[in-house]
Formats: structure tokens, C-alpha cells, sequence
């Protein structure tokens, strides 16, 4: 044999015998004298203490991922380790450690390792406990330094978990939340392999119940879906939603079917940070589906339906992540749309409504206004933009709302409604309210609209307004500071006009009001007319929330009625007078005013006595000296025959009624200033 191959087969035998005695060193190895180095990598590569205090061994296998050409051939460790221990941040005082597991079982990518990487693929923890946290600034101890110098980068592709405890702790959302998980067994529902329960308190409210959990959580892989199931009471409300979650990078990581009900949608504040306002008990299902990355999550709950009080509602939410704050948008239809459902927004639903949402009575009991404040406080948390339509309402017979259009929305801590649109009594009522939170109190300004608002339908109630014709048109504008809506309406400034020019009214109304005995007697007999109207006007000038007459007049073929007097929405108290003036001859006419006194809710309303006295005595004595015609000549009226002021009040009247900024004092002269710009 020649030299040269005696040389190369020698060589390869010695290569053969190194490699046969490396593997054998590999097979026979205690790995547990590896422990101190590789607790020490872990360690650098998280920026926390690690440490493997039980037994530590490896199994060599060929792996089953993706590699391509001969990296696939290249054998894995498959690491199974006892007793780990995983260490808190410094700051962390109520744990010492972030995670202690029974045992953990991984395979470890040995091409990595030369790169300085710790790729772990198919990570599964036995009996882990987990103790997480977050502290009120925003700090976690489960997001690992990013700012290192070390050069060793550390990777998951997959967990999965046995039985095991997860605490949370988290002082943003102020929960206290313990997770206990345990393995399914063989009856089980297919795809699931984890049953878990919670108990704690989130937001001071107790948190309970339960749901089912996949075995493996692919981290990398999209087309991996991971099941889940909950079904969760926070409080008063409870929380269901069935689906799965994939890469939690991806667009379609969450894809559930979720339903929500409780008491209040306010009560969802604690749980999703967006503050819904406050409504009747409700329940909603639909289907949602969320991005969640890193730096920014959306969510979108599509095409949801459900009930709010006793009125149907339905719709698409989405929501962003985004700087500086998050950003809500919306749009929601109620076909059916009850109005008392709309009371708990303003603080205007019964005690037993607010009792049942679990909110605060401060309601005056001898007032009418909504005293109950707005949560100013978490109107700086989100953005929103909502748009809201109530294509049929149903109210009490005096309310005569037809539907109702809004866009809501939300910028900075200022609440905007533009418009708020209903449609009332065969017209609309149009406004623009807007609602500075960034402050307390709230800084508020609004502009009402009414246009045609027919007579009939807005008096429908009164059977003697049934025949009338005609439209109320009107506009008011005010400014106020306040954090509810009697404190707004109490410290309100501005002005309010309303006109009706054409129409007819009842006749036997008019009468009443003028207390022409002769004539309701005729017209109780004969029947009720129609009397035309020339036209009413009223002005009101608004200065810290007492409303003061300048003008309020009602001008019929047959009679003026004169208002006048005050309107203290502060005091939420009535002083107003009413003067009938007739225009023709009246028989036994008991002319006399009219004072609307009381409050707003006891209104009263009493005939001036001593002018009837006088009129009733001076008949009671020319009926001693004088034949029984002459005694009637004191009921007598003959009217002024005045012309109509009908075009003089439409002129002033119909001036654009104008407001001072919230929480100046309103001025007549600086009004007519505001107007002349």
C-alpha cells in the first residue's frame, strides 16, 4: 500500500475515532456542570437572575423544523430542566421571582448558539408559577432590557403550558388577578388541553369564572391557531367569547365571538379603557377580531347586536392604539329606540335605574334638573369619533320625539356633539353642544335650532290644540361652566327666542286663559273654534342662570296675552305673570291675571283675587242702585283695538340670540355688539 494512502486512511480513522468519542462524551455527559455557564448566558441575554437549581439533561434528536439542505440533518439538544427559577427586577417587592417552574422541557437551536442567539422552539412548563406585575408608572417585570451591550440575543417560537398559577398585579388597572391552570383530561373537548379559572378583583369589582385553553402557543407562526375560551364575571358584568388566537404580530391574532352584558356600559372602563357613557342594563354580541404588536393593537367588534334597556342597538367599534392617545370610532343604529334608555347619559333615570348601575343618587329630591356629574376624568384617556342614529323613538305622549341623529366626538378632554338632531313634533331641534373636560368645571357651550315645529303635536296632550295650525321656530344660544347638567343650566348665560307667525288656536283656550265666563259657557255649549293667531314671540335673556323676559307676547284676532317675569334655573323656581288684553267686546268678563308660580316640579297657577274682588263688588253695588243690565257693566271689557305688533316683534325676535364665553357674566350691550360683527 503506498505511503500517501496509509497516511489519509490513518487520518480518517483518527477522525472517525475523535468523532465517535465526541458523541460518546455528548451521550455520557453530565450536563449539570453546563448549568453555570448557561445560567449565566440566559442571565446576560434577559438582564435578570437565572438559575437551573434541579437536575439538567440533554437528548440528542434530529429536528423537526423548517432548515433547509443540511442544516436539517445537523442533530438538536432537547433540554429537560428541573427546578428553574426566573428573577424580578430590582423594583419588584412582592416576589422574588418572576417565574418558578417544576420543569421545563425545550429543544435548542445549535446553529444559533454560534451566533450568539438562544433560539428556544417548543418551550413547555410544568406546574409554572408566574408572578407578573406592573407598577403605576407603566413599568412591567415581564418586558425583558432591550438597551443591553451583550452580544446574545434570546428567541421563542412556542409555549406551552401543564398545570400551574398565574398571579397579576397590576396598579394601572388597579386588578388583583389570580389564574389557576390545569390539564384537561381525554374527554375533553377536541383542541383543547388547558382548563383555567380567575379569581381576584379588577377595579375594586370581584372577578370570577373560567375558560378552556389550547396546549401549544405558536409565537411565530401565523397558520397556528390557539383556542380559546372564557366566560368571565367582572362585577356586574359578564364577559363570554369563544375563537382563536395565532401570532399575536399579526393582523387576525384574536378572531372571537364575543359577548358582553352588565348593568352600565361605563362598567367597561375598567375593563377596555375606553369610557362608554352610562346607560340601562345591556347585552351585545358580535365579532371581534384585534391586531396586537408590539408598539400598537386594533380592534374591531363587527357587526354587533344586542339590547340597551328596552331599545335595540347594533353596529361596527373599532379601536387603535395611538399617540398620544387612543382613537375610538364608531356607528350605531337603533331602530327602536325607547327614550328613557337615553336618561342614565345625563344623570335623568329613576333612582331604582341608578341604584341598579351601582351610581352615586345626589338628585335633589325636590328637583327636577340632572345633578349626577360627568366623569370628566377619563375624557382625556381616548379620542372618539361616534356617530349614533335612533331611527324610531318611543316616549310618553308629551314628549313628541321622532328620532334622533348625533355625531359624538371626543378630542383631548373635549366633548363635542355636532349635531345633536331631533326630530320633534313634525320639525327638528338641531344643536351643537360642546363640552370642555380639560377642566373643572366643565366649560360648556350651546346653540339650539327649531325649525317647524307644529302646534298640534307639540301641545299633544292638550285636547283643545288638536285643531290649532301653525309652527314654533326659535333659537337659543348659552354658555355655562359646570360638571352636570343642573349646575350648567344654574350658571348659564345667553339668550333664547322663540316665534310663531300665522296658525289658529283654540278658541276656548283663549277663553280660559282670559277668563271670559260668558264666552266658555258659549263655547261649552256650541262648541269649540279655532281663533287665528297673528303671532306669538318671546325673548328671554339668560344671565347666570335666571332667565328674564324682554319679550313675550301672543297676539290673536281676539286677544293680546302679556308674559312676563322670571325663570330661575338655579333655584329651578317659576315667577311668571300672565296678562290677558282683550281686543273686542267682552260679556262677564272676569279679566284678570294669571301668576305661574312654584317650582318645576310643584308648578302652580293662581288668579290674581284682588282684582277679581273688585270687579264682583263694583257688581255687587251698581246692582243696588241700578236695574240688573247696569250690574254687568263692570264685566264688561272693552278691548284696545290695537293693531298688530306682529312685524316689530318678528324683527326683534328673530336677531340671532348670541352667548358669552363660558363663565362670563352675559350683557345686553355686549350682545348687540356680538350680533354686529
Amino acid at each position: 500500500m503506498p505511503r500517501y494512502l496509509k497516511i489519509m486512511l490513518w487520518s480518517a480513522s483518527g477522525l472517525i475515532a475523535a468523532l465517535a468519542f465526541c458523541i460518546f462524551v455528548l451521550l455520557k455527559y453530565d450536563w449539570n456542570h453546563t448549568k453555570p455557564w448557561l445560567n449565566a448566558r440566559v442571565s446576560e441575554a434577559t438582564g435578570r437572575p437565572f438559575a437551573i437549581n434541579g437536575d439538567l439533561s440533554i437528548e440528542w434528536r434530529r429536528s423537526n423544523a423548517e432548515e433547509s439542505s443540511w442544516h436539517g440533518w445537523i442533530p438538536w439538544p432537547h433540554i429537560s430542566a428541573r427546578d428553574i427559577v426566573f428573577g424580578n427586577p430590582d423594583w419588584v417587592k412582592a416576589a422574588p421571582n418572576m417565574a418558578e417552574v417544576r420543569q421545563v422541557t425545550f429543544s435548542l437551536s445549535p446553529l444559533a448558539l454560534l451566533g450568539k442567539k438562544i433560539a428556544v422552539r417548543n418551550l413547555l412548563l410544568e406546574e409554572p408559577l408566574l408572578f407578573l406585575e406592573r407598577a403605576k408608572d407603566g413599568k412591567n417585570n415581564w418586558t425583558l432590557k432591550s438597551d443591553t451591550s451583550s452580544k446574545w440575543q434570546f428567541e421563542l417560537k412556542q409555549i406551552g403550558f401543564s398545570k400551574g398559577k398565574v398571579h397579576l398585579v397590576d396598579a394601572v388597572k388597579r386588578a388583583d388577578l389570580t389564574v389557576n391552570i390545569d390539564t384537561l383530561n381525554d374527554s375533553a373537548a377536541a383542541g383543547y388541553s388547558l382548563d383555567w379559572k380567575v379569581a381576584g378583583s379588577l377595579d375594586k369589582a370581584a372577578v370570577s369564572g373560567g375558560g378552556k385553553a389550547g396546549g401549544i402557543l405558536s409565537l411565530q407562526q401565523q397558520s397556528t391557531p390557539y383556542p380559546v375560551e372564557a366566560d368571565v364575571r367582572i362585577g356586574k358584568t359578564a364577559v363570554a367569547f369563544k375563537g382563536t388566537l395565532t401570532d399575536p404580530r399579526s393582523f387576525a391574532a384574536l378572531d372571537v365571538r364575543l359577548k358582553l352584558a352588565g348593568v352600565s356600559m361605563a362598567k367597561l372602563y375598567s375593563l377596555t379603557g375606553i369610557p362608554f357613557p352610562e346607560t340601562p342594563a345591556f347585552a351585545t354580541e358580535g365579532r371581534l377580531i384585534g391586531k396586537i404588536g408590539k408598539q400598537s393593537s386594533e380592534w374591531k367588534y363587527e357587526k354587533f347586536s344586542g339590547r340597551v334597556g328596552s331599545s335595540d342597538l347594533s353596529g361596527t367599534v373599532e379601536y387603535q392604539s395611538k399617540q398620544p392617545r387612543p382613537y375610538l370610532k364608531a356607528t350605531l343604529v337603533s331602530n327602536v329606540l325607547k327614550l328613557q334608555d337615553l336618561a342614565p347619559l345625563i344623570g335623568a333615570d329613576s333612582k331604582a335605574s341608578k341604584a341598579n348601575r351601582d351610581a352615586v343618587t345626589v338628585q335633589p329630591p325636590d328637583k327636577v334638573l340632572p345633578a349626577e356629574p360627568f366623569k370628566t376624568e377619563r375624557w382625556t384617556s381616548i379620542d372618539a369619533d361616534v356617530r349614533f342614529t335612533g331611527r324610531k323613538i318611543l316616549r310618553a305622549k308629551q314628549l313628541p320625539i321622532e328620532n334622533l341623529v348625533t355625531d359624538l366626538r371626543l378630542q383631548d378632554g373635549v366633548l363635542s356633539l355636532q349635531p345633536l338632531d331631533f326630530g320633534i313634533a313634525g320639525g327638528n331641534l338641531t344643536s351643537t353642544i360642546v363640552m370642555d373636560g380639560r377642566g373643572k368645571p366643565i366649560k360648556a357651550q350651546m346653540k339650539i335650532s327649531a325649525r317647524h315645529l307644529k302646534l298640534k303635536q307639540l301641545f299633544s296632550t292638550f285636547q283643545s290644540m288638536q285643531a290649532s295650525l301653525g309652527e314654533i321656530n326659535g333659537d337659543a344660544s348659552l354658555s355655562a361652566t359646570g360638571n352636570s347638567i343642573a349646575a350648567m343650566l344654574g350658571s348659564s348665560n345667553g339668550e333664547i327666542k322663540a316665534f310663531i307667525n300665522g296658525g289658529t288656536v283654540s278658541k276656548l283656550l283663549l277663553e280660559e286663559i282670559g277668563l271670559n265666563i260668558g264666552s266658555v259657557i258659549l263655547t261649552q255649549i256650541t262648541g269649540d273654534r279655532q281663533a287665528k293667531l297673528n303671532c306669538m314671540a318671546s325673548d328671554f335673556a339668560v344671565t347666570n342662570g335666571l332667565m328674564q323676559t324682554r319679550t313675550f307676547l301672543i297676539d290673536t284676532e281676539d286677544a293680546f296675552l302679556h308674559i312676563a317675569g322670571q325663570i330661575n334655573l338655579a333655584q329651578e323656581q317659576l315667577a311668571l305673570t300672565i296678562k290677558p288684553d282683550t281686543k273686542t267686546l267682552r260679556i262677564i268678563s272676569l279679566r284678570a291675571p294669571l301668576y305661574v308660580t312654584g317650582s318645576f316640579k310643584s308648578p302652580k297657577v293662581n288668579v290674581d283675587k284682588g282684582v277679581l274682588a273688585l270687579k264682583t263688588g263694583a257688581a255687587v253695588a251698581l246692582g243696588v242702585l241700578a236695574p240688573v243690565l247696569t250690574a254687568v257693566i263692570p264685566l264688561v271689557n272693552i278691548g284696545p283695538g290695537k293693531d298688530s305688533e306682529c312685524e316689530k316683534l318678528s324683527s326683534d325676535v328673530r336677531k340671532k340670540p348670541v352667548a358669552p364665553p363660558p363663565g362670563k357674566i352675559y350683557s345686553a350691550k355686549a350682545a348687540a355688539k356680538s350680533r354686529a360683527k
